[in-house]
């Protein structure tokens, strides 16, 4: 048995629809080349169309999880996504920080696509000064990094603005994606402090990208777990996310899920 199979963690929401959240992530770090495990954090009732139910689990519970796994396993990143309440956030945090865990990827899931909101109000402080000054990375999309920042994004040039003031909140690199920008689609800005890294790429006509921002997430923390550069992760997961999205998954009655294991296609057994 292979011993040099990188071991990475994400904490997130479960996905009963298999398209995003804790689905997603594993699908993603497992087609990355990582050996992916889990901790749930809340349960949403969700399919392709919408979020009907959210349950919390106990903190207690959220706890035990992150002990059991970094007891046995030795992790070489950590991805967070849906973490839903300030109690959960704070809960992760202080599980994590005595951890030393250096490649931490942070997901500031706040809304779903059906605009279901994933991370209440006085949560968002929590994720700000608990998490973020943990994180080597953090992946707000658009509308997420206009929360964080308070700055409406329309262009490169607000995103950059945008970047300094999520970056002043303590993570070493903001990675704004901005897959929803009008004037730049497919385009994402890296942020480390001191420069800039513009990640163009192509912009992919398609309604179903349901768990693209966990996708993303996920395959930059399996990158860092295999030991590439910040940028280098982000490049090669933005190659792959694009794929996948290329080759997205018509299925449900609403957003269709990315294709995470595109490459298999031409399998039988596909």
């Amino acid at each position: 048995m292979s011993t040099t199979l990188k071991q990475v963690l994400t904490i997130a929401g479960s996905d009963s629809g298999g398209g995003a959240g804790i689905q997603a992530d594993l699908k993603a770090m497992s087609a990355n080349g990582v050996f992916g495990m889990s901790v749930i954090t809340a349960i949403t009732a969700q399919n392709t169309e919408e979020v009907t139910d959210v349950f919390e689990l106990p903190t207690s519970v959220v706890a035990a999880q992150i002990d059991a796994v970094f007891d046995d396993f030795e992790v070489s990143a950590v991805k967070t996504g849906m973490l839903s309440s300030a109690i959960i956030v704070e809960t992760v945090a202080a599980m994590l920080q005595p951890q030393g865990v250096t490649n931490l990827v942070v997901d500031p899931v706040m809304i779903s696509k059906s605009g279901h909101t994933l991370l209440q109000p006085e949560a968002i402080d929590a994720v700000k000064t608990k998490l973020f000054p943990l994180a080597l990375v953090v992946t707000p999309n658009i509308r997420e990094a206009q929360q964080l920042s308070g700055i409406e994004i329309k262009t490169l040039a607000d995103a950059r603005r945008a970047a300094k003031i999520i970056h002043g909140f303590g993570c070493r690199h903001v990675l704004i994606k901005g897959g929803h920008l009008i004037a730049e689609r497919g385009t994402d800005l890296l942020y480390d402090g001191r420069f800039f890294n513009i990640f163009k790429g192509e912009f992919i006509d398609t309604p179903h990208t349901h768990g693209t921002g966990c996708t993303f997430a996920s395959a930059i923390a399996a990158h860092l777990a295999r030991g590439k550069s910040v940028g280098d992760a982000v490049q090669t997961a933005k190659t792959y996310l694009t794929e996948a999205i290329r080759h997205s998954l018509a299925i449900g009655h609403g957003t269709g899920p990315t294709n995470h294991f595109y490459f298999l296609a031409g399998d039988p057994g596909w």
